[in-house]
């Protein structure tokens, strides 16, 4: 008998139940059972018994069954059945090792032991022998078979009785038939199979399924994305770079490694995608079976079919003329007959025109908006020297120089022709390059584009702004009148009284002198012993009393002989009013200022001297308030102490700042404003102190600021720079430069706005003092106007320093500048 499990082998080898070996039964792809065939078959444990145990097998356990084989399941079933026989051929090896062999174990075995013929599988009576009834029964490798109802009944009953728990798990759904309701009720009953390492997709790497989403968005998270179930992919391990380089060394695929960053995996390419990749490299197809220039399919045939599509008969109006075209045509004729149509003239053909391209070349182009205007050529250069027939001897080449040009490559050379001398007209031949030359010109024309371009006559002054003429703007200082000598070092510092009739100037040499402003006698001198850096008399027209800075003192002097007798007692009651209140104050204060209000010696006190205020530091300069009863002082000392206000009625000095950003350069209190202005190298603060807050900070974009002025209106802002530019600045429009001027060669060392006219000054270190005018307007609306006026030069440059310092007259348009040749002079 054949066994199932044999079913689509070549050749095989059986053996009976009696242990003989059976010849092999060939059998081939075509040998199909017919359906309802009835085949004697043996079981498949006759395969997978051995020699040794063949004692073990009683003739008795086996019985006559009748196999039925439905043929339509075993085309589908044919690979299947491979596998499972040799599966089966592996059982029966580890069941002849325990030596038991049942009879359940055994399918369809026969009783006879005869041999499986030919003649029974293409036996066509047994369709009507044994109908094809479907049983349930078990064989050995844990297939069901078709059994007949009637000789096989008993056999399954038998076979049902040795099915053991292990048997009864390798139920499938062909063992229920069609009761799919036992077949669900039995898949319940069954365990759980766990996923480990023998599920087929527990060592699939999981795959990132996270799409088109930027993996940086992952990395402060521990995992890298999700996989199709949702669960997270957590992050591989990452190695060093010292790891990296010793796992390269050995991997002999790094160099057809590529990294998948959204699975963070390394992926070694094959040799297909490293030719994709190269193809895509050079720019060819990606695709190396694709066929760029295939031999054209001929969808469409080009010859003509002989045989019509249809076979329908022509219709009779494809014989026989149309009627209502006949009507028409004899209205047509009737009309013509009766002269109603009449032939018109005969049409002449248009002639092709003609156009001149260089018609009217010199003339200027018409606007045509029917076509482009028309462009004229470009002139030719007009000859020289050098192609004229009787040139100087200095245009004629050496033989050196013709050399040169014979050796040079026609396209390099400068010129295409050397300068001739033919002496008289007459003997001037031919030129032989004239044609190469025409034609190339005509080339040129015909090839290279070109554009009209309309230019226009400008002039530069036309863009100009407007400015009225300096003579209109008078009066203004311009020219020199008087000459101050006396100081034997750089006068640093001078100052005008508010009644305008005396000088104050201040000098290394340490003095400080005293001038009568008109006559320009010096009317009493102070040796203080120091460098004196800053004058100023106090604004208040009230009181006669000036300061002076010497190193590291501020000097409180009140001149007796310039005031009367009602004057002074206001300036002396002003100064020394201080002295009872400071010791009340000092000891109510807890803080302390490296400051003292000290009563001078008996020899400076005849002098005039009533006050002497000491610091640590030297005092750079003095900046009074318009009260006259304030002034504030700058020390070289860095950070917030070095700008200190001090009040001379209570001989009080307080430090508004405790930190200040930057190296302060001047200060300056606001003519209308409770506001102070703090200068330091890049920018101009302005605080109001009375609110104890930062207005505004202006931003002039100069690298070092030496002096700031406030208009006297209060709205307007100049700074003077080292780096020789001059910025005006208006506090209602920006907090940027409106203008900025840089007429100066040198830096400039001082700005000065004129208190009653509409003039400011500059001093620079080139030795020039620069006066303009600036008008400021009381309209919002318009801005101010600026105009340069003069330059005014006099001052001598010692050590390249120039002019240090410049003043306004208070009542007329003068000027008043000092410079480091120790001279003071008045320009009017």
């Amino acid at each position: 008998m054949v066994g199932k499990g044999s079913k689509g082998k070549g050749t095989g080898k059986k053996r009976s139940a009696s242990g003989r070996e059976e010849k092999p039964v060939a059998t081939s792809k075509s040998d199909e059972f017919p359906e309802n065939t009835v085949i004697d078959m043996s079981s498949d444990s006759e395969y997978d018994s051995n020699d040794d145990n063949d004692e073990d097998v009683i003739e008795g356990d086996f019985e006559d069954h009748n196999i039925i084989i439905n043929t339509e399941d075993s085309d589908e079933d044919e690979n299947e059945d491979e596998d499972e026989n040799d599966e089966e051929q592996q059982a029966g090896d580890e069941s002849d090792d325990e030596n038991d062999i049942h009879s359940s174990d055994i399918e369809g075995a026969s009783s006879d032991g005869e041999d499986a013929d030919s003649e029974d599988i293409g036996s066509d009576d047994s369709d009507d022998e044994f109908p094809l009834k479907r049983t349930s029964s078990r064989s050995t490798d844990g297939h069901a078979t078709a059994v007949d109802s009637d000789d096989g009944a008993a056999a399954a009953t038998a076979e049902s009785e040795y099915l053991d728990e292990q048997d009864m798990q390798k139920l499938t759904i062909r063992d229920f038939g069609k009761d799919l309701e036992s077949w669900k009720e039995y898949r319940k009953t069954l365990p759980q199979i766990e996923p480990g390492y023998a599920s087929d997709s527990s060592t699939e790497e999981p795959t990132n399924t996270i799409g088109n989403v930027p993996i940086e968005w992952y990395e402060d998270y521990p995992h890298i994305g999700y996989d199709i179930d949702g669960k997270r992919i957590s992050k591989p391990a990452t190695a060093d770079e010292l790891d990296k380089f010793l796992e390269n060394m050995d991997n002999p695929d790094v160099f057809r490694t590529a990294r998948d960053e959204v699975n963070q995996t390394d992926v070694t390419l094959s040799a297909k995608e490293i030719d994709i990749i190269r193809r895509i490299q050079g720019g060819d197809i990606p695709d190396a079976d694709y066929n760029p220039y295939e031999e054209t399919v001929e969808w469409f045939t080009s010859q003509t079919m002989k045989t019509p599509l249809t076979g329908a008969p022509l219709t009779k109006r494809g014989f026989i003329p149309s009627k209502w075209e006949h009507k028409q045509v004899m209205q047509i004729v009737r009309a013509i007959r009766s002269g109603r149509i009449t032939p018109g003239p005969p049409r002449e053909k248009p002639e092709k025109q003609a156009y001149d391209v260089w018609e009217n070349a010199d003339e200027e182009p018409k606007e045509d908006r029917r076509r482009r205007p028309r462009l004229a050529a470009p002139r030719l250069a007009l000859p020289t020297h050098e192609e004229s027939y009787h040139p100087p001897e200095e245009y004629l080449p050496t033989k050196e120089e013709r050399a040169k040009w014979e050796n040079t490559d026609p396209e390099d050379r400068k010129r295409s022709y050397l300068p001739q001398d033919f002496g008289t007209l007459r003997t001037v031949p031919g030129y032989s390059n004239f044609v190469n030359e025409r034609f190339q010109r005509c080339l040129d024309l015909y090839l290279a584009p070109r554009m009209l371009k309309r230019t226009t006559n400008l002039n530069a002054e036309d863009f100009m702004p407007r400015l009225p003429d300096p003579r209109d703007l008078r009066p203004f200082p311009a020219s020199e009148s008087l000459v101050y000598n006396g100081h034997t070092g750089r006068v640093r510092s001078i100052s005008v009284d508010p009644t305008g009739l005396w000088l104050l100037s201040g000098s290394d040499d340490g003095s400080v002198r005293l001038w009568e402003l008109v006559t320009g006698r010096c009317a009493r001198i102070w040796n203080l012993g120091g460098v004196v850096h800053t004058v100023a008399w106090c604004p208040s027209p009230d009181v006669c009393v000036f300061v002076a800075a010497v190193d590291s003192r501020v000097v409180i002097v009140v001149p007796a002989e310039l005031c009367d007798s009602q004057k002074l007692t206001v300036s002396e009651e002003l100064v020394r009013s201080g002295f009872t209140t400071a010791a009340e104050q000092d000891e109510a204060s807890d803080e302390t200022l490296p400051v003292s209000w000290d009563m001078p010696t008996t020899a400076e006190q005849s002098t005039g001297i009533y006050i002497c205020v000491s610091m640590h530091k030297t005092v750079k300069s003095v900046a009074w308030h318009r009260r006259g009863d304030y002034l504030a002082t700058l020390t070289a000392e860095e950070g917030g102490g070095s700008v200190l206000i001090h009040q001379l009625s209570k001989h009080k000095s307080q430090r508004p700042f405790r930190k200040l950003k930057g190296a302060v350069q001047a200060v300056k209190f606001h003519p209308t404003k409770p506001w102070f202005l703090v200068t330091t190298q890049r920018y101009v603060r302005i605080y109001n102190l009375m609110q104890q807050r930062l207005v505004k900070t202006l931003q002039p974009g100069v690298k070092w600021i030496s002096s700031v002025d406030v208009h006297p209106q209060g709205d307007n802002v100049i700074v003077g720079s080292y780096d020789k530019k001059l910025s005006w600045f208006d506090l209602d429009l920006s907090d940027k430069p409106y203008r900025a001027i840089r007429y100066h060669r040198q830096a400039i060392r001082q700005v000065q706005y004129s208190r009653r006219f509409p003039l400011f000054a500059t001093a620079s270190d080139d030795g020039t003092i620069q006066v303009y005018h600036g008008m400021v307007y009381d309209d919002l609306n318009q801005n101010p106007l600026i105009v340069p006026l003069k330059i005014l030069r006099g001052h001598e440059i010692r050590n390249s320093l120039g002019v240090l310092d410049c003043v306004f007259h208070p009542i007329q348009p003068w000027l008043i500048s000092s410079g480091a040749d120790g001279t003071i002079r008045l320009w009017t």
